[in-house]
């Protein structure tokens, strides 16, 4: 018996061993999560400061509730367990339940509340229209100030698709709409989310205040395919921003090239748009330059000519739910062709 008893001491010891040996690396992974380009807690934007700030302060002063509202608990029941008398336990409901609760609270409204005159200040930086759609995101920059969802969503403006470029320190206006689904535009290190809802314009003011490339997602299940619909953010200075534009504005980069026979000759210039081209597709993403973003089939792959071949061929597999067809009856060599020429469209 007293072996049995010293082996099961013995193996509940060398657990708790393990348990504290792997505890550093617990918070090593646990702290890792607090920061990269898709993190509320590792704010670029001074709407994302102002949030992180509240959510630290909100947490104390729950942590405060908690520790009082416990605190008494453990005083009742375990420090002085006994009757006690009508009046001890008035003070305790009035000043505990009612008293401390009120003024914490209303510390941290008033604290919330004085946040969100800095979240209305006027935009002082370009207005770039944002159409959420099935599954991914049209762009367009420029957006005059017209009325009108069609002409502020993506009639105007210098079109793009699932990236969005921002110049730092300068409050950029987003207007952001969609023709089918409501999505919710959100880049968890710039500010807070907002949704996109057809029939109307939702507005959303967003002030980088670092440099960098940042994950944008759709917060708002819009479909088979919404996990996959994803964007990028690309925070530049004036001037990179400025040339950006200037680029997406202009034509493609490679007129002359075997692949945009193939690409008229498939159809593809029925949904998507290549400027310059015959090419003057709307249902799709435009694809003038699209060489030079990060990521291809809203943020789900590198932008390479193998990748950009696999997903024309095998869509359905690469992102179940989205609405292009695949092109897997198109011969290799074609395909290749295709992926060559949009792989060179920077």
């Amino acid at each position: 018996m007293q072996g049995e008893i010293a082996a099961t001491v013995g193996r509940h010891g060398r657990r708790r061993a393990r348990l504290a040996r792997l505890a550093p690396l617990a918070a090593v992974v646990a702290l890792a999560g607090c920061r990269g380009p898709q993190s509320t807690f590792d704010p670029a934007g001074t709407e994302a400061a102002s949030v992180i700030d509240l959510f630290w302060v909100m947490t104390v002063g729950a942590t405060l509730i908690w520790l009082f509202v416990m605190g008494i608990s453990i005083y009742a029941t375990r420090v002085q367990p006994g009757a006690h008398s009508e009046r001890t336990g008035n003070r305790f409901i009035f000043w505990g339940g009612v008293v401390f609760p009120v003024v914490v609270l209303t510390a941290l409204l008033v604290f919330g509340l004085r946040l969100m005159p800095g979240f209305r200040a006027p935009a002082d930086g370009p207005r770039i229209a944002v159409s959420g759609e099935r599954f991914w995101w049209r762009i367009h920059y420029d957006t005059p100030d017209t009325p009108g969802v069609a002409k502020a969503l993506s009639m105007e403006g210098t079109p793009s698709a699932n990236e969005v470029w921002l110049p730092v320190g300068r409050r950029s206006e987003i207007l952001l709409g969609s023709p089918d689904v409501i999505h919710s535009f959100w880049v968890p290190n710039i500010a807070g989310k907002t949704d996109t809802i057809p029939g109307r314009i939702n507005r959303l003011v967003l002030e980088p205040t670092r440099l960098g490339t940042y994950n944008g997602i759709c917060a708002e299940f819009c479909g088979t395919a919404h996990a996959q619909m994803g964007f990028r953010v690309r925070v530049v200075s004036q001037a990179d921003y400025d040339a950006r534009v200037a680029l997406e504005a202009s034509d493609a980069a490679v007129l002359d090239h075997p692949g945009r026979a193939s690409f008229e000759q498939a159809g593809c210039g029925a949904c998507h748009a290549v400027r310059g081209t015959g090419s003057n597709g709307l249902v799709g993403p435009d694809l003038t330059h699209l060489a030079s973003r990060q990521t291809l089939g809203a943020g789900i792959l590198p932008v390479t000519p193998d990748n950009i071949a696999r997903f024309v061929a095998l869509t359905e597999h690469e992102k179940p739910g989205v609405q292009m067809p695949a092109y897997s009856m198109l011969p290799p060599a074609e395909l290749e062709t295709i992926a060559a020429w949009l792989g060179a469209l920077r």
